[in-house]
């Protein structure tokens, strides 16, 4: 534990070696001075945690002595010295700021007893501050940036739902931000001192979420070493946040809903049911309603947990949040690495308000620390971003992607499995026909060989496509 430093001021000078003497034999560093200006200075000029001082002085009384160390060091624990025990200087003391006093002769066990209970609240305000700067990183960690009004809406969702146990939706592409959304609720509920653990349901196989959600016995399976508690137990009175819950097995689902009810589980290999309080936040990135109705997502749980939806925008959808979003990604990569940039050109924001980001904020983010790992200089340029091509050509590639799977399931769902490939080769195609005739300025020519096949058959596929030139 540090030594705390303790300056005693009193005209006295044999009280003032007394004092002193006693005060380092308990190991605690003490300075003297005689008088109010030089304590004064000493407070400026060195950290003390207490000062011992004497209402009574030549010059500067006590008491102003006081005011002005409050104006200094306003933390520093005072403890008034005085001869005349009355109401008057006790009143007087306290309300400039002493936290207590002490009468003239005192006995040193009294001043000793004192000085052990300050340097105990020093050291409780030493871990309150400490924990407190925790507290706050933590929540620094998890903030959600966006002044926009699609975020707004999300804000006030957050301020309704977060004090209840509903269980609570998150809907969203990937990189939205539903886990921050998903930490936000927790931190601002009741349940904020106790664990919020997340789970995957995508990333774990499928034959050991169950084991890994609900734990399990030494020997109930093959590979069962030894006892797990699982999920649910460790998030006991806090949260758990099942992300990515529409790629759960249908079986296990129902196991869920059943947690969900009865408010227990059962642990694989244990026949007695365990209980739980536990809230549930959910997540994912499909069209659950869709799943719902293709029966690969059970309805009933689906309404179990659709209690309090939340559908986070796309990035694309809030652009206007970009800039703020860059700020706060500088100074969060900056302080956590060391690294030297601290801005971003206007012409660099541009192009990043240009781009449709289908990664959403996750990207963002992950593009921000690399051109900073790349920049050599203090501010952010456009061309640290040369991996972002043009809108256009990315509006394109999503049409693509989204046609492609839409027409993937398409097929799927009929059952013309034997036609799935020659109907999404055609689709795919055709929009490689469009992009590079665009890209070659209507050149068929160009755009043969920008695709590697002769003009001849470039020619066949626009006939038999009935694609129009542009």
């Amino acid at each position: 534990m540090e030594k705390k430093r303790i300056l005693i001021v009193d005209d006295e000078e044999s009280l003032l070696k007394v004092i002193k003497r006693s005060l380092e034999k308990k190991g605690y560093i003490a300075d003297t001075a005689k008088e109010g200006k030089k304590a004064l200075n000493l407070v400026k000029d060195a950290k003390y945690d207490i000062v011992l001082l004497d209402v009574r002085m030549p010059g500067m009384s006590g008491f102003e002595v006081l005011s002005e160390i409050k104006k200094i060091a306003p933390d520093i624990f005072v403890v008034m010295m005085t001869a005349q025990n009355t109401m008057d200087n006790a009143i007087e003391a306290m309300k400039k700021g002493a936290y207590d006093y002490l009468t003239k002769p005192f006995d040193l066990d009294e001043l000793n007893l004192l000085m052990e209970k300050i340097n105990r609240l020093i050291d409780l305000q030493g871990e309150v501050k400490a924990l407190r700067a925790e507290l706050e990183e933590q929540q620094h960690k998890w903030t959600i940036i966006g002044k926009s009004q699609r975020m707004q809406e999300i804000f006030k969702a957050i301020g309704k739902v977060a004090n209840s146990d509903a269980t609570v939706l998150l809907l969203g592409e990937s990189g939205t931000g539903k886990e921050l959304v998903a930490r936000m609720i927790h931190n601002h509920s009741r349940r904020t001192g106790s664990p919020f653990i997340k789970v995957n349901c995508a990333a774990i196989p499928r034959d050991l979420l169950e084991s890994e959600l609900f734990g399990h016995r030494k020997g109930a399976f093959t590979g069962a070493i030894d006892t797990q508690s699982g999920k649910f137990v460790q998030a006991q009175n806090g949260t758990l946040f099942l992300d990515e819950i529409g790629e759960m097995d249908f079986n296990l689902q129902g196991k869920i809903l059943r947690v969900l009810q009865d408010k227990e589980i059962d642990r694989v290999g244990e026949g007695v049911p365990i209980a739980v309080d536990v809230r549930i936040i959910a997540a994912t990135n499909i069209d659950i309603e869709k799943a719902v109705r293709d029966k690969n997502f059970r309805e009933d749980l689906y309404y179990r947990l659709n209690v309090f939806p939340i559908k986070l925008p796309p990035l694309r959808e809030r652009k206007e949040d970009i800039p703020e979003l860059v700020k706060y990604f500088i100074k969060k990569f900056s302080d956590e690495m060391s690294l030297n940039v601290r801005s971003i050109s206007e012409k660099a924001v541009e192009k990043l308000m240009e781009y449709n980001w289908p990664g959403n904020v996750r990207e963002l983010e992950n593009s921000i620390l690399r051109a900073m790992l790349m920049s050599g200089g203090k501010i952010l340029s456009e061309k640290e971003f040369p991996f972002i091509i043009e809108t256009e050509a990315v509006d394109e590639k999503i049409s693509l992607y989204f046609s492609v799977k839409a027409k993937f399931y398409k097929i799927l769902r009929g059952k013309k499995g034997e036609r799935i490939f020659s109907d999404i080769q055609r689709e795919v195609d055709e929009a490689l026909i469009k992009l590079a005739l665009k890209e070659s300025g209507n050149s068929q020519s160009k755009a043969a060989k920008l695709l590697g096949i002769n003009r001849n058959t470039l020619r066949k596929k626009i006939k038999e496509m009935n694609l129009k030139q542009f």
